[in-house]
């Protein structure tokens, strides 16, 4: 019989709880000496460098098993790069220029920062095959719509980021790109049959397994074709499905428990022990991570097993994997950044940019244009960066350059930008603009008066080309933004 105290301590090894601040309060080195096995940074813990790379030296030296973790996709989801934007296209980016050699290369690239920066494991790549347009949440992170295409660049990825040493996440299993709902507000429902899973959704996650990925995240989604009450997350049927089936032996993490999808159905600790007795291992409560989170999270996983609702022997197993996990790799302590990786981002946002001209001498800009950026209250996982990259990078190759923001469609806010925009060139920036009623309907209205108008599409691509030249981005990261300034304005003012 496993004794209390050490229940509370294999506790705290399943727990990985964001905090806030760019320092590590004295709560969470308080919990690592009791036995918290891993933290996750969020864009709040990151300043600089320099500053994240002191904390996370700061946190190892309380326990150099910790397990530091972070959701550095690239492209629209950074937390390294969290203040001004990406410097690497996301995976749309790189699933439209299809070079798996590309793909690794970013990876590595993206790697080597993550080294520096001492991060242990990676919360990418993102293995979802995006084949619903309307999905909210995924788009621009997913390779693509086809299952070969994201298997190819998930298992690149994968190489690319592990070679440098840090632990690669496939996500989100056992596929979120099926999906009309963001798991973060309500729990999605993935309508597929077994045999359609196999054949779309489960090809690249395989393809990560192929490639040694270390850990693989379950999805906060329903499934009723393999388990019609419990979400994925939670489910001992998701689980073998990733154990047996495709026999992952690696580290298996939740998405955070305070999303919406299992927060209201079960609590955040009811989803915790739910988790851990399906076969989870990692309990991610990032959001929302504090001491008093973290106290109710290990409470209730001790009560569990004193109660008998989760056994013994399936938190020491999860509580192994976590503390083993470090000890079967690690970060290469000669990765560095290189004077290249700058350029290997836009490298390839530039060969991911597609341009369609309809009006000869559209482009380039003879003079500062009027850029009005099209804006709309996105998924939690982006940050708000993106509806200002494009208007930044503008402003910095054309001084003159004049920004605003749309987000509604009303008379006043049209002539309000075609007021502002007259006698000068307009550049329109817009997002999955066919995924948005109210955007789609201002794009009509102010490209009627203004067909000479540029249209920058920075999402998910699903409208026909507009305007006098129309040109694709694949994302709004800073690279992406930087690619379509590098077109709209060739050289600097």
């Amino acid at each position: 019989m496993v004794l209390p105290a050490d229940l509370s301590r294999l506790a705290l090894h399943v727990l990985q709880p964001g905090f806030a601040g760019t320092q590590a309060p004295e709560w969470v080195r308080r919990r690592i000496g009791e036995g918290l096995g891993s933290v996750l940074l969020f864009g709040r813990n990151v300043r600089d460098a320099d500053q994240v790379a002191t904390l996370t030296a700061a946190l190892h030296a309380e326990n150099p098993k910790l397990i530091i973790g972070v959701d550095e996709e690239g492209g629209d989801v950074t937390r390294l790069e969290a203040a001004s934007g990406s410097s690497y296209p996301g995976n749309l980016a790189l699933g439209a220029v299809d070079d798996a050699e590309l793909t690794r290369k970013v990876a590595r690239s993206l790697g080597r920062r993550m080294v520096a920066a001492g991060i242990d494991l990676d919360y990418a790549p993102d293995a979802d095959v995006n084949n619903n347009p309307a999905n909210p949440v995924i788009g621009v992170r997913s390779f693509g719509a086809d299952p070969e295409l994201v298997a190819r660049h998930v298992a690149a990825w994968v190489e690319g980021l592990q070679s440098t040493g840090i632990a690669g996440c496939a996500k989100h299993f056992p596929g979120h790109g099926d999906t009309a709902v963001d798991s973060h507000v309500a729990l999605p429902t993935v309508r597929m049959s077994r045999a359609e899973l196999a054949a779309t959704a489960l090809p690249p996650f395989r393809a990560a397994i192929d490639a040694g990925v270390r850990a693989v995240m379950l999805g906060h989604l329903l499934l009723p074709a393999l388990d019609a009450e419990h979400p994925a997350s939670v489910s001992r049927a998701a689980v073998d499905l990733l154990r047996r089936d495709l026999g992952f032996r690696g580290l298996i993490t939740t998405d955070a428990l305070e999303m919406a999808a299992v927060a209201r159905r079960y609590g955040v600790e009811g989803a915790a022990v739910r988790a851990l007795a399906a076969g989870v291992d990692l309990l991610c409560v990032g959001h929302e991570g504090d001491d008093a989170l973290v106290g109710r999270l290990q409470a209730a996983i001790v009560d569990a097993v004193l109660t008998g609702e989760l056994g013994e022997e399936r938190l020491a197993e999860a509580s192994g994997r976590v503390v083993a996990f470090l000890a079967e790799g690690g970060r290469e302590a000669d990765e560095k950044p290189t004077d290249d990786d700058e350029e290997i981002g836009l490298e390839a946002t530039r060969r991911a940019l597609r341009v369609t001209i309809s009006q000869p001498g559209a482009l380039p800009l003879a003079t500062p244009p009027h850029h009005v950026a099209f804006t709309s209250a996105g998924p939690v996982a982006l940050g708000s960066v993106a509806d200002t990259a494009l208007g930044t990078q503008l402003l910095s190759r054309m001084p003159g350059t004049t920004v605003a923001l749309l987000g509604e469609c009303t008379d006043a806010a049209i002539e309000h930008v075609l007021a502002a925009a007259s006698g000068r060139p307009l550049v329109l920036g817009v997002r999955s603009a066919h995924r948005h009623e109210w955007m789609g309907d201002a794009l009509s209205r102010i490209l009627a008066a203004r067909p000479d108008a540029i249209v920058a599409e920075l999402g998910l691509p699903g409208s026909r080309p507009a305007g006098a030249a129309y040109l694709v981005a694949h994302g709004a990261s800073r690279a992406c933004a930087a690619a379509v300034a590098e077109v709209l304005c060739p050289s600097r003012s």
